[in-house]
């Protein structure tokens, strides 16, 4: 375990360096946000006075949606690095080396995850220069952050091993663009539930964006529903978990068909 843990590390600190060395990306991929956060969050701001959103201020409840949206959006595309390493031959030079089979998926997954927790803290302190209130404290932020992590964890670990299986780049943007939308939509990502469809209330349940946007929304206002939180991050923790280990699986059946 030791050694899965510091192979991961290593394999971690070679993707944060590639990161480091592109920081033009780290200021393109916050662009989207500040345009949810600003033009939807001034568009759409009086939608509060339908209800239902358990603040006055659009801009609170917009930031935990942009901030899990983001951390959705960004962790999609972790498979396109793999597929990227498969076709300039850097996975299979790995596998001529002792690292851990794990490490070599995981690095991947836990450079996203930090990637995308100072993603979510840069969103909340813009959201914080526009005006919006935290009545939750830094406790609630940590949770938000977390719960993001978390749900990119899930889909990061998830794009991984459909880079496994597909190999295609064009596979992975349509399978991409066509959930992307869909689970943001069918969330409360924009309105609130009680402003929503019953049918797409019930798809809402059921759909992991959506609960790490309770769990961060919950933690962050006057009072806190801690069984949503807990219940809503245990099961985007068991979804990780479960994600993580099968996008190992796919990687040794690759490693067995090369």
């Amino acid at each position: 375990m030791s050694a899965v843990v510091s192979h991961t590390w290593y394999m971690t600190q070679r993707q944060l360096m590639v990161f480091a060395r592109q920081p033009a990306y780290a200021i393109i991929t916050l662009i989207q946000p500040v345009i949810w956060l600003f033009l939807f969050g001034g568009l759409f701001k009086k939608v509060v006075e339908l209800g239902g959103f358990g603040t006055t201020s659009y801009l609170d409840y917009l930031v935990p949606g942009v901030v899990v949206m983001s951390a959705l959006g960004s962790n999609l595309w972790a498979g396109m690095g793999t597929l990227e390493e498969i076709q300039r031959g850097t996975l299979d030079r790995f596998l001529t080396t002792p690292v851990s089979r794990a490490a070599l998926m995981n690095g991947n997954v836990v450079n996203n995850g930090l990637v995308t927790a100072l993603q979510s803290v840069i969103i909340v302190l813009l959201g914080l220069l526009g005006g919006a209130e935290y009545p939750g404290g830094v406790g609630g932020i940590a949770v938000l952050v977390l719960a993001s992590v978390l749900l990119g964890t899930v889909f990061g670990a998830l794009s991984n091993a459909l880079g496994m299986l597909v190999r295609e780049r064009e596979s992975i943007i349509g399978i991409n663009t066509f959930l992307l939308l869909p689970l943001t939509f069918l969330s409360s990502a924009f309105m609130a539930p009680s402003q929503m469809p019953g049918w797409m209330r019930h798809i809402a349940d059921f759909n992991p964006l959506n609960w790490a946007m309770v769990a961060g929304r919950s933690a962050l206002s006057d009072h806190p529903d801690w069984g949503d939180v807990f219940s809503r991050g245990g099961a985007l923790l068991a979804l990780a978990v479960a994600a993580v280990w099968l996008s190992i699986r796919t990687f040794r059946s690759y490693q067995r068909s090369v």
